[in-house]
């Protein structure tokens, strides 16, 4: 595999059976996806960005409601231009990963919907540290030191390891696909510090263990799990802590908003 190869890119765009979303609700749409942050919505503003990423061939958003994401302009633009295409979604994140998965072109970029920091760039330096690495499956991570300097309420959540504190960026990779077994470390959202019976479910319990006491590196750490898949599963550090910020709330929301006003200037009514 090497720098040039083209990778289908995932977005996930569900939404919970039965479930509005507060924020949907508030926003007076019938899913979260939709949203609008600064003026434009969340997965319009995620597709835009893994569009313009060189890396990045195939883009599939994986929704159970496809009609009122279809017709946002940036959306619509992309399927008239043949870049994107839809997946159904399923009841659950690792089904609706396997859909997605379903008949695409390897390698897998796998991002979320609700990822409006993460730029072009970099999901280059996501893409390009996976093929240096030839990693079968992979995770993005930043350290909490940047991402507290991007935001210092934009991210509670933090993995400990021995060689810092790291949070989850929602940026994951899967090399072929005898590595889509990797999907299940996703199964229920992958709030493994919340719900530790699911690191030993995916890891092992003595990876749990060496989790829960932050005694090794998250190298070492993934090194230990990959020998328990069969293949090479790499936690990929990125360089923006804003990567780790995503729009789960309406305090994230508030913050995510900040920041791109920062960036962009504040959204235009009408």
């Amino acid at each position: 595999m090497d720098h040039d190869t083209k990778v289908t890119a995932l977005i996930m765009a569900g939404k919970r059976s039965g479930v509005l979303d507060p924020l949907a609700e508030q926003a007076g749409v019938s899913q979260k996806a939709v949203v609008p942050v600064n003026g434009v919505p969340m997965v319009e503003r995620v597709a835009r960005q893994v569009a313009d990423c060189p890396n990045v061939g195939a883009i599939r958003i994986v929704a159970h409601e496809p009609d009122e994401i279809a017709a946002l302009p940036g959306i619509a633009a992309l399927i008239s231009a043949g870049r994107l295409s839809f997946a159904e979604g399923k009841f659950n994140l690792v089904d609706s990963v396997f859909s997605g998965a379903d008949e695409a072109q390897f390698p897998l970029l796998i991002t979320t919907a609700d990822n409006c920091l993460v730029t072009g760039e970099g999901y280059a330096e996501f893409i390009d540290k996976c093929l240096a690495a030839g990693a079968g499956a992979a995770a993005g991570l930043a350290l909490k030191e940047n991402v507290q300097l991007a935001d210092p309420v934009g991210q509670k959540r933090f993995y400990k390891f021995r060689d810092g504190e790291f949070s989850n960026c929602n940026m994951y990779w899967i090399g072929d696909e005898k590595a889509l077994n990797a999907a299940e470390i996703m199964r229920e959202g992958g709030q493994f510090v919340k719900f530790p019976s699911r690191i030993i479910k995916a890891f092992g319990f003595l990876n749990l263990i060496r989790f829960r006491l932050g005694t090794a590196s998250k190298e070492k750490l993934f090194a230990q799990v990959s020998r328990r898949f069969g293949f090479k599963l790499v936690a990929v550090e990125l360089s923006d802590g804003h990567y780790a910020i995503d729009v789960d709330n309406q305090r994230t929301l508030d913050v995510t908003t900040r920041i791109l006003q920062r960036r962009e200037g504040e959204a235009v009514a009408g």
